[in-house]
């Protein structure tokens, strides 16, 4: 039984990713990112906390709270894949510019793929997964669909509005049978997870990530920086577990912290871009 679980597990995960995936593809205005990709403060802020600081953030937590090894390794992965599909949902609430928008989920499905199969070994020890494992996957559920969504946009835009609502209607199926299997498969481990010290250093990751990507984000307005805030605090729990997934008999504590991830970083993002968005449009006093 645990056998079915497990592989229904996987298989929607795959769907969900790929729908999300297909979704974005679908919605991207290629116009739009190239005009965000023009910007170079915006493009080196977006990769530098992407691929550098997150991934060093994570990992530097690691060494300061004593983490079991399981907890760690899957903190370290979260560290490694930003942009949640629901971002272009958030980021539109919190008056984030549609250009920037595009932009970013390019540079991260794109930096996903390319680094994660290169940081994954380096960063996650103990975590036995070949380059290869790990980039097959990601290429497959989120590059793929992706670029199949821009394709067809730019071949017909009617087309890509008709098939559009399917793709997300799809995803967001797949996205609640896992969330599902979650609680049916991990349910017991989650309640343990509350008095570790795994909530605690989650917290602490995404509420540094949250509010220095956006406070660092020197000379960027705030439609640009609410963009980098939201896109690099949250993840893209699909490509985090992609690693997990292709080492077999791999300790479930790291995968709860795939699942633990999702309510606290939406928690945080929405916290901030309240608070972000508040502040963004307080008069200005000149003394």
């Amino acid at each position: 039984m645990n056998d079915i679980w497990m592989l229904l597990f996987k298989v929607s995960l795959a769907i969900f990713m790929a729908g999300s995936l297909l979704d974005m593809g679908l919605r991207l205005n290629l116009p739009d990112a190239i005009r965000g990709l023009r910007d170079i403060r915006f493009v080196v802020h977006s990769l530098l906390w992407s691929f550098v600081f997150c991934p060093a953030l994570a990992y530097a937590i690691t060494l300061v709270i004593p983490l079991a090894r399981p907890y760690a390794i899957g903190l370290i992965l979260l560290g490694m894949a930003p942009c949640a599909p629901f971002v272009p949902m958030l980021a539109e609430k919190a008056k984030g510019d549609l250009g920037y928008i595009a932009a970013f989920m390019l540079l991260a499905s794109v930096g996903t793929v390319l680094c994660m199969p290169v940081t994954v070994p380096l960063l996650a020890k103990g975590l036995t997964a070949s380059p290869w494992a790990i980039a097959k996957p990601l290429l497959i559920v989120v590059l793929l669909p992706m670029g199949i969504g821009v394709i067809l946009r730019r071949k017909s835009e009617a087309l890509a509005s008709k098939l559009q609502p399917a793709a997300k209607k799809l995803a967001g199926l797949a996205g609640l049978i896992w969330a599902i299997l979650c609680l049916i498969i991990y349910g017991k481990g989650l309640v343990g997870v509350a008095g570790e010290l795994a909530v605690l250093s989650q917290f602490v990751f995404f509420g540094i990530v949250c509010l220095g990507s956006y406070w660092l984000g020197f000379g960027m307005p705030h439609e640009q920086k609410i963009v980098l805030s939201i896109g690099v605090t949250t993840r893209n729990l699909g490509a985090c577990l992609t690693p997990l997934l292709s080492v077999p008999d791999i300790d479930q504590r790291a995968t709860l912290m795939m699942v633990l991830a999702l309510p606290i970083m939406v928690l945080v993002v929405k916290l901030g871009a309240r608070w972000f968005v508040r502040a963004a449009s307080a008069p200005t006093t000149d003394h």
